[in-house]
Protein backbone atom coordinates (compact mmCIF):
# COMPACT_ATOMS: atom_id res chain seq x y z
CA UNK A 1 0.00 0.00 0.00
CA UNK A 2 0.94 3.56 -0.77
CA UNK A 3 0.09 6.49 1.49
CA UNK A 4 0.87 10.43 1.11
CA UNK A 5 0.81 12.56 3.82
CA UNK A 6 -0.35 16.32 2.35
CA UNK A 7 0.42 19.57 4.10
CA UNK A 8 1.13 23.07 2.64
CA UNK A 9 4.98 23.21 2.64
CA UNK A 10 5.73 20.02 3.31
CA UNK A 11 8.13 20.73 5.84
CA UNK A 12 6.39 20.39 9.14
CA UNK A 13 3.21 18.39 9.31
CA UNK A 14 3.42 16.21 6.75
CA UNK A 15 6.97 15.08 7.16
CA UNK A 16 6.41 14.78 11.29
CA UNK A 17 3.30 12.15 9.70
CA UNK A 18 5.28 10.48 7.55
CA UNK A 19 8.40 9.77 9.90
CA UNK A 20 5.84 8.65 13.02
CA UNK A 21 3.44 6.18 9.90
CA UNK A 22 6.64 4.89 8.85
CA UNK A 23 7.97 3.64 12.66
CA UNK A 24 4.87 2.22 12.94
CA UNK A 25 3.70 0.27 9.51
CA UNK A 26 5.94 -2.83 8.26
CA UNK A 27 8.15 -2.18 5.57
CA UNK A 28 5.62 -3.02 2.77
CA UNK A 29 3.98 0.16 3.12
CA UNK A 30 5.51 3.02 1.19
CA UNK A 31 4.73 6.31 2.77
CA UNK A 32 5.57 9.82 1.29
CA UNK A 33 4.77 12.98 1.79
CA UNK A 34 3.92 16.43 -0.53
CA UNK A 35 3.14 19.94 -0.15
CA UNK A 36 0.26 21.83 -2.37
CA UNK A 37 2.74 24.63 -2.81
CA UNK A 38 6.29 24.24 -4.14
CA UNK A 39 7.90 27.31 -2.08
CA UNK A 40 9.94 24.85 -0.04
CA UNK A 41 10.65 22.24 -2.62
CA UNK A 42 13.94 20.56 -2.11
CA UNK A 43 14.21 21.75 1.56
CA UNK A 44 15.08 19.81 4.71
CA UNK A 45 12.02 19.61 7.19
CA UNK A 46 12.25 22.37 9.57
CA UNK A 47 14.14 22.43 12.37
CA UNK A 48 11.64 22.38 14.85
CA UNK A 49 9.87 19.44 13.45
CA UNK A 50 13.08 17.34 13.06
CA UNK A 51 14.46 17.61 16.96
CA UNK A 52 10.42 17.34 17.87
CA UNK A 53 11.06 13.93 16.09
CA UNK A 54 14.46 13.21 17.37
CA UNK A 55 12.88 13.76 20.70
CA UNK A 56 10.80 10.64 19.76
CA UNK A 57 13.71 8.66 18.60
CA UNK A 58 12.49 9.12 14.70
CA UNK A 59 14.61 10.27 12.08
CA UNK A 60 12.88 12.85 9.76
CA UNK A 61 16.16 15.33 8.87
CA UNK A 62 16.71 13.51 5.36
CA UNK A 63 13.41 14.00 3.62
CA UNK A 64 13.24 16.56 1.26
CA UNK A 65 9.86 18.66 0.50
CA UNK A 66 8.30 18.26 -3.40
CA UNK A 67 5.30 19.53 -4.21
CA UNK A 68 2.47 17.01 -4.79
CA UNK A 69 1.48 16.02 -8.37
CA UNK A 70 -1.32 15.06 -10.74
CA UNK A 71 0.47 11.66 -10.58
CA UNK A 72 0.65 11.48 -6.74
CA UNK A 73 -3.15 10.75 -7.13
CA UNK A 74 -2.80 7.74 -9.64
CA UNK A 75 0.07 6.35 -7.63
CA UNK A 76 -0.82 6.45 -3.98
CA UNK A 77 -3.59 4.23 -2.46
CA UNK A 78 -4.22 6.81 0.18
CA UNK A 79 -3.61 10.76 0.11
CA UNK A 80 -3.73 12.24 3.93
CA UNK A 81 -4.65 15.76 4.19
CA UNK A 82 -3.30 17.82 7.29
CA UNK A 83 -6.45 20.52 7.00
CA UNK A 84 -9.06 21.64 4.69
CA UNK A 85 -7.34 23.79 2.81
CA UNK A 86 -4.93 21.64 1.63
CA UNK A 87 -8.13 18.60 1.45
CA UNK A 88 -9.51 21.16 -1.08
CA UNK A 89 -6.54 21.95 -3.30
CA UNK A 90 -5.39 18.23 -3.40
CA UNK A 91 -9.26 17.69 -4.26
CA UNK A 92 -9.34 20.02 -7.11
CA UNK A 93 -6.37 18.09 -8.40
CA UNK A 94 -8.37 15.24 -8.98
CA UNK A 95 -9.67 13.75 -12.20
CA UNK A 96 -12.20 11.18 -11.48
CA UNK A 97 -14.35 9.98 -8.95
CA UNK A 98 -11.87 6.97 -8.40
CA UNK A 99 -8.98 9.92 -7.23
CA UNK A 100 -11.34 11.97 -5.08
CA UNK A 101 -12.07 8.17 -3.13
CA UNK A 102 -8.72 8.09 -1.89
CA UNK A 103 -8.23 11.69 -0.42
CA UNK A 104 -9.58 12.56 2.82
CA UNK A 105 -8.77 14.92 5.99
CA UNK A 106 -5.88 12.82 8.46
CA UNK A 107 -7.70 13.20 11.76
CA UNK A 108 -11.11 12.46 9.58
CA UNK A 109 -9.49 8.79 8.89
CA UNK A 110 -8.25 8.15 12.33
CA UNK A 111 -11.74 9.21 13.63
CA UNK A 112 -10.39 12.21 15.68
CA UNK A 113 -12.69 14.96 15.30
CA UNK A 114 -10.23 17.66 16.65
CA UNK A 115 -10.84 21.32 15.08
CA UNK A 116 -12.93 20.25 12.54
CA UNK A 117 -10.48 17.42 11.56
CA UNK A 118 -7.54 19.93 11.14
CA UNK A 119 -4.23 19.60 12.24
CA UNK A 120 -3.06 23.26 13.07
CA UNK A 121 0.31 24.42 11.67
CA UNK A 122 3.37 24.64 13.98
CA UNK A 123 5.64 26.96 11.39
CA UNK A 124 4.70 30.17 13.66
CA UNK A 125 4.50 28.87 17.13
CA UNK A 126 7.44 27.36 19.33
CA UNK A 127 8.59 24.10 19.77
CA UNK A 128 5.76 23.28 22.24
CA UNK A 129 3.58 23.64 19.09
CA UNK A 130 5.11 21.03 17.07
CA UNK A 131 5.18 18.98 20.24
CA UNK A 132 1.64 19.25 20.44
CA UNK A 133 1.06 18.50 16.91
CA UNK A 134 3.38 15.79 17.13
CA UNK A 135 1.16 14.07 20.08
CA UNK A 136 -1.71 14.46 17.74
CA UNK A 137 -0.26 12.70 14.66
CA UNK A 138 1.01 10.29 17.01
CA UNK A 139 -2.34 9.33 17.87
CA UNK A 140 -4.03 9.71 14.80
CA UNK A 141 -1.36 7.46 12.97
CA UNK A 142 -1.81 4.98 16.16
CA UNK A 143 -5.66 4.67 14.78
CA UNK A 144 -5.25 4.98 10.86
CA UNK A 145 -2.24 2.42 11.51
CA UNK A 146 -5.05 -0.12 12.93
CA UNK A 147 -7.29 0.60 10.62
CA UNK A 148 -4.33 0.14 7.52
CA UNK A 149 -3.19 -3.42 9.14
CA UNK A 150 -6.81 -4.45 10.31
CA UNK A 151 -8.30 -4.45 6.46
CA UNK A 152 -4.84 -6.53 5.31
CA UNK A 153 -5.84 -9.55 6.56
Amino acid sequence: MKILVVCLGNICRSPLAEGILKSKLPENFVIDSAGTISLHEGEHPDKRAIETAENHGITIGKQRSRPITKTDLEDFDKIYCMDLSVYEDVISMAKNEEQRSKISLFLEAAEIPENNYEVFDPYWSGLDGFEKVYQLLDKASEKITSKLLNNQN
